[in-house]
């Protein structure tokens, strides 16, 4: 890659090349996928901010390993995740239409299976993910932790890109601008 943007996240250095998307947006794409030690770190870096959760939930993919390593040394067994296609073992679970987001450019669904939905219901959530921009993905697991049962308790993120970072309800370690 031609161009990055080189970023400091609480003491992990990192490169994130700049991609064009689709709609003619550059983005400094954040990839966790595959390096075990920045997801490590803002998975550590994270879970210090979601000590009073009684359960994560994230949206696949990106945000698994992240939501792995924050629950993990949160000492929570398990956690829900919302997941973009309906599987076999999910026929009895919920879900819910989300609009575009930046990066998917088109409607999608999020699904949850029962077993999700009962770990959740009537807890204290923290919803966990990798970057937040638009907001539409967030949106998404707000409805699916409401539809729940749960109690949205604290929205978390890697990275807020944008507008995203000026709001008030999130959590996130850096942010990032549109380019």
């Amino acid at each position: 890659m031609d161009k990055v943007l080189k970023l400091n996240i609480k003491g992990y250095n990192a490169e994130l090349p700049i991609m064009p998307l689709p709609s003619g947006i550059n983005i400094a794409f954040f990839n966790l996928h595959g390096n075990s030690e920045m997801t490590e770190h803002c998975g550590k870096e994270l879970a210090k901010y979601l000590t009073d959760c009684d359960v994560l939930i994230t949206a696949e993919s990106k945000g698994l390993q992240l939501t792995h390593v924050c629950a993990r040394e949160l000492n929570q067994h398990y956690y829900a995740v919302a997941r973009k296609s309906k599987k076999l073992y999910m026929q009895d679970g919920i879900e819910v239409n989300i609009e575009s987001s930046i990066t998917t450019g088109k409607e999608q669904n999020l699904y949850l299976s029962k077993h999700d939905v009962d770990l959740i219901k009537g807890k204290k959530v923290g919803i966990v993910d990798d970057v937040i921009s638009t907001g539409a993905s967030l949106l998404g697991l707000e409805a699916l932790v409401e539809k729940a049962g749960g109690i949205i308790y604290k929205k978390a993120f890697v990275l807020a890109e944008g507008d995203a970072a000026d709001r008030k309800d999130v959590i996130y370690l850096e942010k990032i601008p549109l380019l």
